[in-house]
């Protein structure tokens, strides 16, 4: 099975002010690149929109990636402009260039782009696994970015109606080969 590393959204303009657990989601985001890559696995670097003024419009600062992250010359970029990664993208002719069948989902927004995504993939038939400490959002009135990010562990992987597999594993137990 041939697997690719999704890393959503993680934007300055999002990353500022930081997100819950931002340093420490950051630094597995970096390691499973790095490991990714290491396998031959696609990375996969999306970015997320919105037109002029919306503080991500294309090129802005704030559209730009964290500068935490490792980016090699050989990563690719996808932009988008819905919480859904394949909508309207060239995400999914990529996957198939590459003879994807696996993702690794992590990133920035959980229960937004990461939550969408996720259940895209899965409707579309790749399995996927969520980086389970590699996601994160900000706190909302409702759930602090923790509890938010655990909840979406849980539920996503209990869907077994899309017939592939939902995993949300921690980054270390990940692995693209």
């Amino acid at each position: 099975m041939k697997s690719a590393l999704l890393v959503i959204d993680v934007q300055k303009g999002l990353f500022d002010p930081p997100p819950f657990d931002a340093g420490l989601v950051l630094s597995r985001i970096n390691d499973l690149a790095i490991r990714a890559r290491h396998e031959g696995s696609p990375v996969i670097y999306i970015q997320h929109e919105t037109a002029p003024g919306g503080g991500l419009d294309l090129g802005s600062p704030g559209w730009e990636l964290d500068a935490r992250l490792q980016v090699e010359p050989g990563d690719h970029r996808i932009r988008k402009t819905t919480p859904d990664s394949f909508l309207k993208t060239r995400l999914e002719e990529l996957l198939k260039k590459f003879q994807v069948t696996h993702l690794v989902v992590s990133g920035y927004a959980t229960e937004f782009c990461v939550d969408t995504t996720t259940r895209r993939a899965a409707g579309l038939g790749y399995h996927v696994t969520v980086a389970a400490d590699a996601h994160t959002t900000h706190d909302k009135p409702h759930a602090d970015g923790k509890t938010i990010q655990a909840h979406h562990n849980a539920t996503l992987p209990a869907m077994k109606s899309f017939g592939v597999p939902i995993n949300a594993l921690a980054s270390e137990d990940i692995a693209f080969a």
